[in-house]
């Protein structure tokens, strides 16, 4: 009983739930696609422009999850932000400031009282492989034409930009993240 039970569940399960990734295969489907204009990816280079990895955009109803695989950084925390503008130029200072279209503009920092800004997410972790997998969500940015959040394909398109180090979610302008050590230009799927 058990047993039909569960074949009838991976039955009736649609095909894109069933992936497999392998070690470094960026190519493959991260998550399941979303309808038209709620899908997105980045290819992660780093200062050399080398391809390091990827970021999955999928927008929900109450925000954007941002699923990010990578690759060869120092291990331990690093900060990650969404850029306002859509390039990655080493040492990727052209993908400008962070996506802050608030009136007024809000200070850096989630545990700033007085932020957010748009562009701040939580921080990632590599390994002590140099490997991240993470899932950020955000409802202060969003790639579908309408809802919460700023809209990320705008003219100048939007940036993904890790950093060297953690980000303490308080000082100014980045939180003490240092450097910016990769870069995806975000686009839609």
């Amino acid at each position: 009983m058990r047993f039909t039970a569960l074949a009838a569940l991976a039955v009736s399960l649609p095909l894109t739930a069933c992936v497999s990734v392998t070690e470094n295969d960026y190519s493959a489907p991260a998550v399941a696609r979303a309808p038209m204009g709620d899908f997105g990816e980045a290819t992660l280079v780093n200062a050399t422009g080398a391809r390091i990895g990827r970021a999955v955009l999928t927008q929900g109803s109450t925000g954007l999850l941002i699923r990010i695989e990578a690759t060869g950084l120092t291990p331990g925390w690093h900060g990650v932000h969404i850029h306002a503008t859509g390039e990655c130029a080493a040492p990727f200072t052209s993908a400008g400031a962070h996506v802050n279209h608030g009136d007024p503009k809000a200070p850096h920092g989630l545990l700033n009282a007085a932020g957010p800004d748009d562009g701040d997410l939580p921080n990632i972790h590599a390994g002590a492989d140099g490997a991240i997998n993470a899932e950020v969500f955000t409802t202060r940015a969003r790639i579908a034409r309408e809802g919460p959040g700023q809209w990320l394909w705008d003219a100048d398109g939007s940036a993904l930009v890790i950093h060297a180090n953690a980000d303490d979610h308080r000082t100014q302008p980045i939180g003490g993240a240092g450097d910016r050590v990769a870069c995806g230009v975000m686009a839609a799927g």
